[in-house]
């Protein structure tokens, strides 16, 4: 069975402007990638577990807030990995440079014998649906044309 990760589509608008808010990803692996690897605040989830309440604890643990309110699901999409992400947008604000991600362990340098942490997350930003189209992992693409379509509704 492919794994399964549950996320959070966070949007405001500002200025007439469509915003959603976006998370890169932490470690040596990610540190020189831009474009294309940006996402969503999401985690795995077990089987069994409630995939809305996954993604509520996923987006406290990669940013240090809590967000609560009406949660629209946008459905699931299969990344490249095979990886399966159910999201539900939700409209919020918060500030991006006070994000206070979780950490992982990692041998580094590889075969060093040194363990190092890394933030799970190193950055957030928002961006405008067009440089987020161009930010975000293209799998999760979909889930903004999503949202789009739930707002004009």
């Amino acid at each position: 069975m492919n794994k399964q990760s549950a996320g959070l589509l966070l949007y405001r608008l500002k200025k007439n402007h469509l915003e959603v808010f976006l998370v890169h990803p932490g470690g040596p692996f990610w540190a020189k990638k831009d474009f294309g690897s940006w996402s969503i605040p999401k985690g795995e989830f077990q089987e069994g577990e409630e995939p809305l309440l996954a993604a509520q604890r996923e987006f406290h643990e990669e940013t240090g807030f809590s967000i609560s309110g009406e949660f629209k699901p946008l459905s699931s999409i299969k990344q490249k990995s095979g990886k399966v992400v159910h999201a539900w947008a939700i409209e919020g604000d918060i500030d991006q440079t006070k994000i206070k991600s979780n950490t992982f362990e990692l041998e580094w340098p590889p075969k060093s014998g040194k363990k190092k942490q890394f933030p799970e997350i190193d950055k957030a930003e928002w961006f405008v649906v067009a440089v987020a189209r161009e930010k975000i992992n293209p799998a999760q693409a979909d889930f903004l044309d999503r949202l789009i379509q739930i707002l004009k509704a």
